[in-house]
């Protein structure tokens, strides 16, 4: 059994007199894909900003790459990267300058800020337009950019508030394909979706979240097994079926 990456008990939060979250219970194996999936105003932005340290819980205890959220809350930091809905760029610079002056922020000298720099526009294929300005970027492009800058350091954990929001389907599935290659490294990707096709397509599991607790959990095809369907017979004046429909267990 991997050694979970995440893991979250009785998690509880409200905003004065509204319960956000509802004691949420959560284990996430290291090198996975996570989806967090449901409506706008469940609570999943919520629980991303709770675990990346942005705001507090009223209850419930979390662990985070194996530090505590409470009492360890600085190693959690050290150990995660956010990016959030909207993308955090600034649009006067370059993506090359927008990627330099967060590596030199991160820590790194300029020789080994240059070098990281290369390679995070070849990985999320911003080369050709490293030298633009980010306000002629498209949204996808922006949201790219944005991905590329939450990795400028590499963290053991990664968390993507709904990345996908109103982008196009090209690129929404390009930034699938950067999403795969980060599982591909070893990151885990915890991620909140909106989009049933996108969970199914990415996590390799899903957990359903409403009215701030967890509705059901488990992989793609745990979940859709548990959907029921209609189905439809056509009967004769006898009441005799004469059309079954295909695929029935009596057929």
């Amino acid at each position: 059994m991997k050694a979970l990456a995440i893991e979250i008990k009785g998690m509880r939060k409200s905003f004065r007199h509204q319960r956000v979250l509802d004691g949420i219970d959560l284990e996430i194996p290291q090198g996975s894909v996570f989806a967090l999936l449901g409506p706008n105003g469940v609570g999943k932005s919520t629980l991303i900003n709770i675990l990346s340290t942005l705001i507090t819980p009223d209850s419930g205890i979390a662990r985070i790459a194996g530090f505590d959220l409470e009492t360890e809350k600085n190693k959690v930091k050290a150990s995660i990267s956010l990016t959030g809905q909207f993308a955090a760029v600034d649009e006067v610079l370059t993506a090359e300058e927008n990627l330099l002056m967060m590596c030199r922020l991160s820590g790194l000298s300029r020789a080994e800020s240059r070098i990281r720099c290369k390679e995070l526009l070849v990985t999320f294929d911003l080369s050709p337009s490293a030298r633009k300005s980010v306000k002629t970027f498209s949204g996808g492009m922006r949201r790219r950019l944005d991905l590329a800058i939450s990795l400028v350091v590499e963290r053991p954990v990664l968390f993507l508030d709904e990345p996908t929001t109103g982008l196009d389907t090209r690129s929404r599935r390009a930034l699938w394909d950067s999403i795969v290659q980060l599982k591909s490294s070893g990151i885990t990707v915890f991620l909140t979706t909106q989009y049933l096709e996108e969970a199914d397509r990415l996590a390799d599991s899903i957990a359903v979240i409403y009215d701030g607790k967890i509705a059901a959990v488990g992989t793609a095809e745990q979940l859709k097994s548990r959907v029921g369907g209609e189905v439809i017979e056509i009967r004769d004046k006898h009441d005799e079926v004469i059309k079954k429909p295909r695929g029935s267990l009596s057929e």
